[in-house]
């Protein structure tokens, strides 16, 4: 990790930025539809907040080549160590990384076993080094414009705030590989209210993606949610910042203190301001993409995708002129 954040970033957050194991990230789709999914963040070398997607499923860095309008959502202290964390919310401009695929492996192997040493711990080298569908990675860095935030979830005031100096700009994003993007690797849930529920009654930490009125996603926690027929009925902060309404993401995450899986669960719509918050009609479930249980459960699990997305590896790196990356630990 690296500790050369931007001058005037507020030390308030620097920590959450540094420590936090997960954060929401939320891209938008050529409608304008904010899709969010909890990440790993870093810090980055140029004062930007980093993220990574795998190779073999590159949906989220290419909405972020096309639109680099993005967020993050620091609202999920699990595991960080920090006590009592302020909440933060980051908005900025992406740059897609990928011209450099052995780099970005070698990157995120050190990095992912310095911050997430409980994920792979006991796995054998020799079975890891074979995971390059896996290790291999695409880096989304983010150059922050706007960062917000307040001392907790319950969002009981209004936030800080510190804005970058009004000619901030982000590096162009390497040039998008030719070819045909692959498709979904997973099927999403046939109706959505089974997931709503099962969200609901289990994982514990919501969180809100609308568009902002900069045009920025804009995500922020949830104080409460319940089911209301078709809809379900989001209760927000009083500090939270005035919503229209219009498309929206909820996303549902755990992983415990100790990082060795997660349970996500996602859902799109729109959203109406409502009294105290707004009310969201679900139209879709995302896929479940949740690695959660026992090791082995996990390692099942794992093998199984593994299956699956092994097979796109050699045709994501042709499509970018270079070598299929090598695992190599530090």
């Amino acid at each position: 990790m690296h500790r050369d954040a931007a001058p005037g970033w507020p030390d308030a957050v620097q920590a959450v930025f540094e420590r936090s194991l997960t954060a929401e990230y939320a891209s938008l789709t050529r409608l304008g539809t904010p899709v969010t999914v909890p990440t790993t963040p870093y810090l980055g070398r140029t004062g930007t907040l980093d993220v990574s997607t795998g190779l073999t499923y590159p949906t989220k860095a290419e909405r972020a080549r096309r639109d680099p309008r993005v967020c993050l959502l620091f609202a999920d202290p699990v595991g960080s160590g920090l006590e009592r964390p302020p909440v933060a919310l980051v908005q900025g401009l992406a740059t897609v990384r990928d011209a450099d695929l052995q780099a970005n492996t070698d990157r995120y192997v050190a990095g992912s076993l310095a911050k997430l040493p409980e994920a792979t711990k006991g796995q054998p080298k020799v079975v890891l080094r074979r995971m390059a569908w896996y290790y291999a990675r695409i880096w989304i860095e983010i150059t922050p414009l706007h960062v917000r935030w307040w001392p907790d979830r319950n969002l009981a005031g209004a936030p800080e705030s510190w804005d970058a100096y009004p000619d901030t700009a982000a590096p162009l994003s390497d040039p998008p590989p030719g070819g045909i993007q692959p498709g979904a690797w997973k099927e999403p849930a046939p109706a959505w209210r089974p997931v709503a529920e099962d969200a609901l009654a289990r994982l514990p930490l919501p969180d809100l993606t609308v568009v902002g009125d900069n045009g920025f996603p804009l995500c922020l926690p949830v104080s409460g949610a319940d089911l209301d027929g078709d809809d379900i009925r989001l209760r927000l902060g009083p500090g939270t910042p005035a919503l229209a309404g219009g498309a929206a993401c909820l996303t549902f995450h755990t992983h415990p203190e100790a990082f060795t899986g997660q349970e996500n669960r996602t859902l799109i719509g729109t959203v109406t301001p409502a009294g105290d918050g707004v009310t969201m009609r679900v139209e879709r479930a995302l896929a479940d993409w949740s690695l959660a249980g026992n090791r082995a459960r996990m390692a099942v699990a794992f093998l199984r995708t593994g299956r699956t997305l092994g097979p796109r590896i050699k045709a994501e790196c042709d499509r970018r002129d270079q070598p299929v990356p090598k695992v190599r630990f530090p």
